[in-house]
């Protein structure tokens, strides 16, 4: 089968096409014959092994895998002798952090992994980028207890994990204030934030209004910027470990001070979040922003466009033709 494979870290040119062998499927596996992937940061990350201490999980040296891709879309194209969730020719999308390789014509899941029957009423490039940037936003709103009625700040609303956080916060009846640019206040407002800063005209920090949770869904912010912006118990969560890995030792120290705190969300992945995510999308509360689309063969210019940090929620790569 054709393949995106990296077996050296470093620069989107690492990433080259090339002929594997087709995964083997076990008794409890489901073979997806994949339609559609993504390019986002997290293989961005893993490409690279940035930070440094990636290695401790991907491979010193080398990476142990060396086909990436976290989000799929596709039909199944067969399934072990004690599968019993899904059937030969179903379509179904999920998300395979850890284990990857959906990168590739093929990829060989769990039946109790992170897959679920696709949304109805949607294209398999629509379904494709609907796991990545939403478990992280949804990471996000649980790890800080978001409910109705609640006032939620999102920085960075225009990235995959920001036009999610955007629309899951509206589906539970929190109020949001979305930051973004001058170009995309209209695409903002159009996922049902209630208010939208432009953060090109004004500094978002100096924001009169107060708030029980500042996300900052691109990292590029800090505690000590974000504070005065926090309710008295309010808390900051980043997608990032901040300046010298700072929100990972926040988030020890300000619970114990009491007030406003920071908490560090730690992902995971399972099938009842696809499923929470199948059931958004049928409803109309959460459809995935794509900002383009390339050819699996092109898949290093996606790389190059998704490091600009310049793209507005996904990039989808189109693996088998529409």
């Amino acid at each position: 089968m054709k393949a995106a494979v990296h077996t050296r870290y470093g620069a989107p040119d690492v990433v080259r096409i090339a002929e594997v062998d087709k995964p083997s499927v076990r008794d409890t596996d489901v073979l997806v014959e994949v339609h559609a992937t993504t390019v986002n940061r997290t293989d961005c990350a893993y490409r690279a092994a940035r930070p440094f201490f990636m290695r401790t999980f991907t491979g010193l040296a080398r990476p142990r895998r060396t086909v990436l891709g976290t989000e799929y879309a596709g039909v199944v194209e067969a399934v072990g002798s004690a599968v019993t969730s899904f059937a030969v020719g179903d379509q179904v999308f999920g998300y395979n952090e850890g284990r990857f390789g959906t990168h590739a014509e093929y990829l060989s899941v769990p039946e109790n992994g992170a897959i679920a029957t696709m949304p109805a009423g949607v294209t398999f490039a629509e379904a494709a980028p609907s796991t990545e940037g939403s478990h992280y936003a949804l990471t996000f709103i649980r790890t800080a207890g978001i409910r109705a009625g609640h006032d939620v700040l999102v920085y960075g609303a225009t990235g995959a994990i920001g036009s999610a956080a955007v629309q899951l916060l509206k589906s539970l009846g929190a109020t949001v204030t979305a930051v973004c640019g001058a170009a995309t206040l209209e695409l903002v407002r159009g996922m049902g934030a209630d208010r939208v800063v432009d953060y090109t005209a004004q500094d978002f920090t100096m924001d009169e209004q107060t708030y029980d949770a500042v996300l900052d869904a691109v990292g590029k912010s800090t505690f000590g910027r974000c504070k005065r912006l926090l309710k008295p118990s309010g808390l900051y969560l980043s997608s990032d470990l901040g300046p010298w890995s700072q929100n990972l030792v926040l988030a020890l120290v300000t619970p114990l001070l009491g007030g406003k705190r920071v908490k560090f969300p730690i992902p995971r992945q399972s099938q009842e979040i696809v499923g929470y995510f199948r059931k958004l999308i049928e409803s109309g509360e959460f459809r995935p922003v794509i900002d383009r689309q390339y050819p699996l063969d092109q898949i290093v210019d996606a790389y190059r466009y998704v490091e600009t940090g310049q793209k507005i929620g996904n990039v989808v790569i189109e693996v088998l033709p529409s």
